[in-house]
């Protein structure tokens, strides 16, 4: 009979615990204690090893072709889950791809941080000619709401730390933090090393309006006539939608979405004067804004968009914001969620609804316009139009509520936005403030990685060129993303002519009949050839069902499009005309 032992000597198999641990896996373990389990990037000198590091160590690493779509993904991943989305480059070039990300970010008030190995400072501090040599932290600094350089171990967690509380405390905002090549090989004691890391409390703290900006808000919009609510993205960035539903038909005053905004309420909602919003812009007499900015978007809330003097009730975190553009007569600051609460209680019972004639007015255009869009989108012109490929779209959406719906370009975006309904929030993505073409793979990436649902990315040819590549991404992760380009030549639309009479074509006319569908069979995924509205649904809906990446090349008529779309005043045009 054998002994058992009470204290086995250890196997081969049996590792001891580390004594020492280095600069990588100090900014692995920060990254996991603060619930962060997705890094969008490239690899490359010198984070080509944090990228296998972080990916053994459990964190999801989605790897791009090009940094800014990466950059593009951490961010529409922030706007989605409220934690800041992680973008990781190479130095120099990769962190000036990423660059326009992080900007993006910033300016759409998405939370993300953007990492990037860099030179080390001696070298860079006295211009030796270090290999991509770049002071990366002084360029990032004017297009982002923080920087930060991590120059020891030691301080990687206090680092990581205040990037993330930066990212998404007040409002949301793109970060940088530099990481010098020479810190990743740096080690400590391990005990002390898993001492330095942070991991962040209640790094977005509720901000309580006062008591009197609700009481003054809520007298202004008891004395209106004419009411409306005007909903933006950071409405739907707060993700407090039942209050805000509640709020709306509590009072039931008529709502405006911004794009982004489209879903917190249903756009069928029977409030929604989305179909009469130029009606209501300019006869509102109070208009109440929910996390919405007065920037060029809304033509800065003056001049003939806006018809009549009106007074605006105003909600956002960010004090600085009022009387950007016009005067606000009730401001109400602090976190939307706390604020929309604070009004709903202040509101009691009884809220008297707007005057009928109002309602009345709103209700009679809307008809009008939807009846007369309905015509339209019955319409199945060939070659087919903008309107009757997007109701193909409307109806997929509309059979799958949650998949999310990617858009740019300049009439696919226009288009999109008045035809495609939205029926629950953050289900919508788009070019937001800044109007930028590019983001649409990166977008539809991210939201595909982290919601799991199918994704439609409603691509105009031109908007689709700038990130085309990463369909080779979407196809190496097996993602359910549908791309619908919409193929009319050109930019705008393919029917320039060169005024020189020169052999090169015009700077706005792309390949005849170029076939984007080929190029996601490269890679393996399902290209569709559709040149009917019959084709593109039977398309769309076996790349919902499969879940498989697929891109339908929607052949519209070249002549469809006008030049910028809806903002064509934004263009300037020569006075005289030769």
């Amino acid at each position: 009979m054998s002994a058992v032992l009470a204290n086995p000597p250890a196997t081969s198999h049996e590792q001891e615990e580390p004594t020492t641990i280095d600069g990588f896996h100090l900014v692995i373990d920060a990254l996991k204690l603060n619930g962060i389990d997705t890094i969008f990037g490239l690899p490359g000198i010198p984070i080509t090893d944090l990228t296998r590091m972080a990916q053994a160590e459990g964190i999801r690493v989605i790897s791009f072709r090009h940094e800014q779509h990466a950059g593009n993904a951490a961010a529409a991943a922030g706007f989605l889950t409220q934690k800041p989305g992680i973008c990781l480059t190479v130095s120099a070039p990769g962190f000036l791809n990423g660059l326009t990300a992080l900007a993006n970010a910033t300016t759409n008030c998405f939370p993300m941080i953007l990492i990037s190995g860099s030179s080390e400072r001696e070298i860079v501090d006295l211009q030796q000619g270090d290999y991509e040599e770049m002071d990366q932290l002084a360029i990032a600094k004017p297009l982002c709401k923080a920087a930060y350089r991590v120059l020891h171990a030691q301080d990687i967690g206090v680092g990581i730390a205040r990037a993330i509380r930066a990212a998404v405390s007040g409002r949301p905002g793109g970060v940088y933090l530099d990481l010098p090549a020479k810190l990743f090989a740096q080690t400590m004691e391990a005990a002390a090393g898993k001492k330095s890391l942070i991991r962040v409390v209640d790094p977005a703290p509720r901000q309580i309006p006062a008591t009197d900006a609700v009481r003054r808000a809520l007298d202004l919009l008891k004395t209106a006539k004419k009411p409306l609510i005007l909903l933006g993205k950071g409405a739907a960035y707060a993700q407090a939608d039942a209050d805000i539903r509640a709020l709306v038909e509590r009072t039931g005053i008529p709502y405006l979405p911004m794009s982004m905004a489209k879903g917190l309420l249903p756009d069928t909602h029977a409030q929604s004067a989305a179909a009469a919003r130029s009606y209501v812009l300019q006869e509102a007499d109070v208009v109440m804004l929910i996390g919405a900015r007065l920037n060029w978007l809304l033509s800065h809330g003056k001049g003939k968009t806006w018809g009549g003097p009106k007074q605006f009730i105003q909600i956002d975190i960010a004090p600085t914001e009022i009387d950007s553009n016009v005067a606000i007569a009730a401001p109400v600051i602090g976190d939307i969620g706390s604020c929309v609460s604070a009004l709903l209680t202040g509101m009691g019972s009884g809220w008297a609804k707007p005057p009928a004639e109002w309602t009345a007015a709103i209700d009679e255009r809307k008809d009008k316009n939807l009846s007369k869009m309905a015509v339209t989108l019955a319409a199945r012109p060939s070659p087919m139009n903008f309107q009757s490929a997007l109701s193909v779209i409307r109806d997929a959406v509309k059979a799958r509520p949650d998949a999310i719906v990617v858009n740019e370009g300049a009439n696919t975006l226009d288009f999109a936005r008045s035809i495609v309904d939205m029926y629950e929030p953050r289900k919508r993505l788009d070019v937001g403030t800044w109007g930028i073409m590019g983001i649409g793979m990166g977008f539809a990436v991210a939201a595909a990685v982290v919601t799991g649902k199918p994704v439609i990315a409603i691509e105009g040819d031109s908007a689709f060129g700038f990130s085309g590549m990463e369909v080779e991404t979407i196809c190496r992760y097996n993602l359910p993303v549908c791309i619908v380009v919409f193929n009319n030549n050109g930019v705008y639309r393919g029917t320039d002519v060169n005024a020189s009479g020169g052999a090169d074509v015009a700077p706005t006319v792309f390949v005849k009949n170029a076939r984007y569908d080929k190029l996601m069979e490269a890679f393996g995924g399902v290209g569709v050839h559709a040149t009917t509205a019959d084709e593109l649904e039977r398309g769309l809906a076996e790349a919902i069902a499969s879940g498989r990446p697929t891109l339908i090349n929607a052949v519209i008529d070249e002549t469809a499009g006008t030049e910028s779309g809806r903002i064509t005043s934004l263009n300037p045009s020569a006075a005289k005309k030769k």
